[in-house]
This record gives C-alpha cells, structure tokens and sequence, in this order.
C-alpha cells in the first residue's frame, strides 16, 4: 500500500479526481490500440500500414490513435519517400515516447508473471544477457518496494 503523507494522509479532505496523474495519463493513452501501437513503436514499427497490420485495427482506429499520439508528444511525424511513390509519414518515438516506455515494460511484466500463457516472452538486459524486470527507484537509486512508497503534494516551479 502506499504512504499518502502530510494533507494527503486525510482522504476525506481532497479528492484526486482530476487532478491524478494516472486518471490524466489514462484519458490520454488509456485504449488498449493506443498502448499496442505503443508497443509496436518500441519493437521498432514505423510506417501506417504495419501499425494497422500488426495491432490488428482499422486505418481508421489507425489513423486516429496515431493523430492522438502524435498530439500528446508521443510519436513524431517523420516523411519519407519509397522511390516511384509520393510523400507519406513514418511515425517515430520522442522523447516523451521513449519515457513512457516503462509503463508499457510493467504492463509486459505483470502480464508474464500473472495471466495464463503469458510467460513466453522475457525482457533481457542485451548487455549481459540477464532477465531485465521494471522496479521502482528512488532518486538516491534504492529500490523502493511497495510498502515503502509514499506520496506527497510537490509545490510546483
């Protein structure tokens, strides 16, 4: 369970709907073709068709799940161009993108450790070879296991 500390530790004084970080990420990626076309862009899918192909959706849901990406900051339009075709987009990872990539590696993980069959992939560190797992740690690189999280109201800038 997690520690909610200082005016947060009173659950009847405030309420985090709208304001919770996880309810914000949810409303903007929270489909489940959002989060495979996120995965697919980690596994290195760039262009329209292969997303479509490889989700398993319409260019439709294609098109609009790629539109909402690429608003959030996610994904960034690239232009290419095959030789005798016209201009078109590949779609690549930001910045943003590429931090969001641990929320994608944790859904990975549970899924492996709990729902059936699930457990026929593996991450690896590809720099020793040994299984890689998605920990949380603090800023002091401790890692911080569940009961030992705690959440607190950070003043802003």
């Amino acid at each position: 369970m997690t520690l909610l500390q200082g005016k947060l530790a009173d659950r009847a004084g405030w309420s985090a709907v709208g304001e919770c970080p996880i309810e914000k990420t949810m409303a903007a990626v929270g489909t489940k073709s959002a989060m495979l076309i996120m995965r697919e862009a980690y596994y290195g899918t760039t262009r329209f068709d292969d997303f479509a192909r490889r989700v398993g959706i319409t260019k439709a849901a294609t098109s609009a799940r790629l539109a909402e990406l690429v608003d959030l900051g996610l994904l960034t339009r690239r232009p290419y161009r095959e030789p005798g075709q016209r201009s078109r987009d590949e779609y690549v990872l930001t910045d943003a993108g590429i931090d969001f990539m641990p929320v994608i590696w944790a859904m990975f993980q549970w899924g492996r450790r709990h729902l059936p069959g699930g457990n026929r992939l593996g991450l690896t560190h590809l720099g020793c070879g040994a299984e890689a797992d998605v920990e949380i740690r603090c800023a002091k690189g401790h890692p911080v296991p569940p009961d030992q999280l705690g959440m607190r109201l950070v003043r802003s800038p």
